[in-house]
């Protein structure tokens, strides 16, 4: 039984299609990537999983149960949605910030009990945010905001962790970071749908890839399956560097644009 499942979902805007008849699945303990060129509906089917918008057609089950039928705590404490740009202005301290990541397992006016705050100083320590915990979220960087985001999602402890290009204003380490933790939450039990434009992370990190292309699923499977020569030329107008020269060098770039 797949954790997270839809069939046939489709989203429409102003009469113009962004997502057609799409299938998905997520398997407990697993890591799927989406990738896809700009506009492909990555984000949008992103959205559609977290309950931001609704599908205009198709079926959307946690759990062989429909997802309409979950209560919204129930979604909130299951499915944990980390978009793009988190959008705060006001100076809430980074420590607060994450720790909100814990309230949908809190009754009404219940405080933290010392699990949660043994949750919240791990995640704070595994993101590596202790020199910035008592700072404002607003006085951050972009790259150290998208760490505080992503450790109000890891609090939440969530069954399914939704992540939209989370390492897309990170430098390589925190990159590579930041892809290790979202393993770790698998390899805990937990499952994860990112975002990512970068290729080699996703091949790297993912155990199945879904591939989007003009709002459509044009593959699925492992980075063997999904990122062939004709799947990266049709989605992308890319082609793989493959001369003795550019497999040799420790900077080359993996791929070339076709003109």
């Amino acid at each position: 039984m797949n954790l997270l499942h839809g069939e046939s979902l489709a989203v429409s805007r102003q009469g113009r299609p962004i997502l057609t008849a799409v299938d998905i699945s997520l398997n407990r303990g697993e890591m799927l990537g989406l990738i896809g060129p700009n506009g492909a509906g990555k984000s949008t089917l992103l959205r559609l999983l977290a309950g931001v918008i609704e599908a205009d057609e198709g079926r959307l089950s946690l759990e062989d149960k429909p997802i309409g039928a979950i209560t919204r705590h129930e979604r909130a404490r299951r499915i944990a949605y980390l978009p793009q740009l988190s959008e705060i202005a006001w100076p809430m301290s980074v420590e607060r910030l994450v720790a909100l990541g814990r309230v949908p397992h809190l009754d009404p006016w219940q405080h933290p009990s010392p699990r949660d705050r043994a949750i919240i100083e791990r995640v704070i320590v595994q993101t590596d945010l202790q020199p910035f915990r008592q700072r404002a979220f607003n006085t951050l960087s972009g790259g150290e905001q998208a760490r505080v985001a992503l450790a109000r999602a890891l609090v939440t402890e969530p069954d399914i962790l939704l992540a939209d290009e989370p390492v897309s204003a990170l430098d390589p380490a925190h990159q590579l970071d930041v892809m290790t933790l979202l393993s770790e939450h698998c390899q805990s039990g937990q499952s994860v749908i990112v975002v990512l434009h970068d290729l080699s992370l996703a091949a790297h990190y993912c155990h199945r890839l879904q591939l989007l292309h003009q709002g459509g699923t044009l593959a699925v499977g492992n980075a063997e399956a999904v990122l062939t020569p004709e799947n990266l030329e049709m989605a992308y107008a890319i082609a793989m560097n493959q001369t003795p020269e550019e497999t040799q060098s420790p900077f080359r770039l993996p791929w070339r644009r076709l003109s």
